[in-house]
């Protein structure tokens, strides 16, 4: 099975073998850049297969993502063998592509600790090294942040280079446009590596093509271009003219032969497109970029997504993120449950409203799977946008499709949901449009860190006018959400968490919630427990531990937080004149500060109130349960509490 799987199917350093001198794993004598760059380049192919080896091992264990870091091993190896980081500065976009940048910039011994509670970071972090730029987890920075680091250099008269590794996706974004625009405008020094994985731009790869590039970035090309250039401009009269029409003619022959003639018109010398896994051709064309004229230029790198690893390149998509499974087999691991995810009965709730309502129409920004769209776009294919990397995009385009009489279904991840905030506010909730947006991985998200923890929604949705936000406790209440937002003429914001469902038996007909209205699930004298979403069953256990204790508790599904239950909370303020408020976000601005509102607002005083949540603070990567535990949103954290706020 292994030899089916594993493979060593890079194009490699043609007619050069691999030195028989060299003893012992590769990999294991790296402990930096400067190790790598002792080895000779005929020997780079191997250490190539022992990264992707290691690579697959690891994430096979810990989960991570998977095939974009198989498709840039050649291309990671290639610029530290070239560069000189980390006075070369290498910025990836987007971060998840950094593994094996980890693995030679001193984090070999620390990799089976990836994505781990107290382990090394599945993106770059600068707390973890120097040779990590910027910390980065969202598409598209890159361009934008390395070009402020460039003019900041240019201020101070310091001259490295900032390479800009961007992919997967990253390039579409309008941000990535933005920065190529103002960087070829100021003709700054930045190197652009598009890592073209074949799912985006076109893979326009041949030996001419591959040819012309290696002409492009010789150093006798630049300097007679240069020099002829500078020359035609310099004749008096027809100069101007002389020099505009060969560089008109220079622009459309490469059109003819390239795709980068966009980049060009952007103000970028354009080099490639080159075979990302040939090392002959990445670093003969690394070399020759290095020693370029301080201008913008952008490298097009035709790599493979899951390179090396049969299932990885037959099912990029699915092991782009990718919990632990079977190496020999790819197969995932099993979980310990046969429940759903909240993902899942979000798409078959969505595919069994669109057949009794033809106004639905389904939008992702480059999610497709993640979202669990993918059973909707083959029900209903003429009802199904994926726009790509543009969560702005997406927000504005949905509120067209309202104005036009659709019911758009905006399915978003909560951490990318923060990028459309304008368009939310201005587009959508200004003009009061029925638009759901369906929040995924709200809350504790867990391995993949900081950027995607996705615990501020509660906090920028809740001031919005016209704003609906509801979050459900399991998948029945989840599936009423969803119908009762197709039945509200205004915008609605349903948010859930990642993971499993609670596993109650799913109730038939579906119903309409009544709207702001909050759910008691026990009564209590003691105190009064609201919480929301993924807290309220941590809650139940701990109105269990209290009543072991003799203290008896009232448990509140919220269910709403805008709008709150303010009748409800009034009411069980007076009763037991103890509140405490479960949520999965920050304190700030959240779902207790709304309770707080509310009492200020009904002129109840003499209430104690107590909230749990995330402080100010931002949450490190770790498994969501043990995240749980630590900031106090399990049972025993909500009991310790309460315990607390009955002192």
């Amino acid at each position: 099975m292994k030899e089916n799987l594993f493979k060593d199917n890079s194009v490699i350093m043609e007619k050069q073998p691999t030195p028989d001198n060299l003893q012992g794993p590769l990999l294991e004598q790296i402990e930096s850049p400067a190790d790598l760059k002792k080895l000779p380049a005929e020997s780079l192919p191997r250490l190539a297969q022992e990264i992707r080896e290691k690579i697959i091992d690891t994430v096979s264990k810990t989960g991570g993502h998977l095939s974009p870091n198989l498709g840039v091993v050649e291309l990671t190896i290639a610029l530290h063998y070239v560069f000189d980081s980390p006075h070369d500065k290498i910025i990836w976009d987007v971060g998840h592509q950094c593994y094996t940048h980890k693995l030679l910039t001193g984090r070999r011994d620390q990799f089976q600790t990836l994505r781990q509670f107290k382990g090394i970071s599945g993106f770059p972090s600068r707390l973890e090294s120097p040779h990590d730029i910027f910390d980065v987890g969202h598409s598209g920075t890159s361009i934008s942040t390395a070009l402020g680091l460039t003019e900041s250099q240019k201020q101070k008269g310091e001259h490295d280079n900032i390479i800009v590794v961007i992919g997967d996706g990253s390039i579409n974004t309008g941000l990535a446009f933005e920065g190529l625009n103002q960087t070829g405008d100021l003709e700054s020094k930045l190197i652009v590596v598009l890592n073209d994985n074949e799912m985006s731009i076109s893979p326009n790869v041949g030996a001419l093509s591959a040819y012309l590039s290696r002409i492009i970035t010789g150093k006798a090309y630049n300097r007679v271009h240069t020099e002829l250039m500078h020359f035609l401009k310099t004749i008096p009269s027809i100069g101007p003219t002389l020099f505009r029409t060969v560089k008109q003619a220079e622009e459309s022959f490469k059109g003819l032969i390239v795709p980068g003639l966009l980049f060009e018109e952007l103000g970028f010398t354009y080099v490639g497109p080159i075979q990302g896994h040939n090392f002959r051709q990445l670093l003969e064309n690394l070399k020759n970029i290095k020693n370029l004229s301080r201008r913008p230029l952008l490298l097009h790198v035709i790599t493979k997504k899951g390179k090396g690893y049969l299932p990885a390149e037959q099912d990029p998509e699915n092991f782009h993120g990718i919990g632990p499974f079977d190496k020999a087999t790819g197969n995932p691991h099993k979980a310990n449950n046969a429940h759903k995810s909240y993902t899942e009965v979000f798409c078959e709730t969505l595919n069994e409203l669109a057949v009794i309502d033809n106004r639905i129409i389904a939008i992702t920004a480059g999610m497709t799977t993640g979202t669990g769209l993918v059973d909707f776009k083959k029900l209903f294919p003429q009802r199904f946008y994926d726009v790509g990397i543009a969560e702005e995009h997406a927000v504005a385009f949905a509120a067209g499709l309202a104005t036009g009489g659709f019911r758009p279904v905006v399915a978003i991840y909560s951490t990318f949901l923060q990028r459309a905030y304008d368009q939310m506010l201005h587009d959508v909730c200004w003009p009061n449009l029925p638009v759901l947006f369906a929040i995924d991985r709200a809350g504790i998200v867990g391995e993949d860190g900081p950027t995607h923890q996705g615990l501020f929604d509660l906090s920028y949705l809740r001031h919005l006018p016209n704003l609906v936000v509801m979050t459900p406790k399991d998948e029945n209440e989840f599936r009423h959400m969803l119908y009762t937002a197709m039945t509200l003429a205004v915008p609605v914001a349903i948010r859930y968490p990642r993971g499993k469902v609670e596993g109650v038996n799913i109730e038939k007909p579906i119903k309409t919630l009544p709207l702001g209205k909050a759910e008691v699930l026990c009564e209590g004298s003691k105190l009064a427990i609201f919480a929301l979403g993924k807290t309220v069953s941590p809650a139940l256990s701990a109105a269990t531990l209290l009543k072991n204790r003799g203290i008896s508790a009232t448990i509140v599904n919220s269910r709403f937080v805008k709008p709150l239950d303010q009748e409800l909370v009034c009411a069980l303020a007076r009763k037991t004149g103890k509140i405490l408020t479960v949520e999965e976000n920050v304190l700030a601005g959240g779902f207790g500060s709304a309770l707080l509102e509310t009492l200020e607002h009904n002129n109840i005083t003499g209430v104690k109130v107590k909230r749990i949540g995330i402080s100010d603070q931002f949450v490190e990567h770790g498994s969501p349960d043990i995240l749980r535990k630590k900031y106090g949103l399990d049972a025993a954290g909500i009991f310790q509490a309460a315990c607390e706020l009955l002192e």
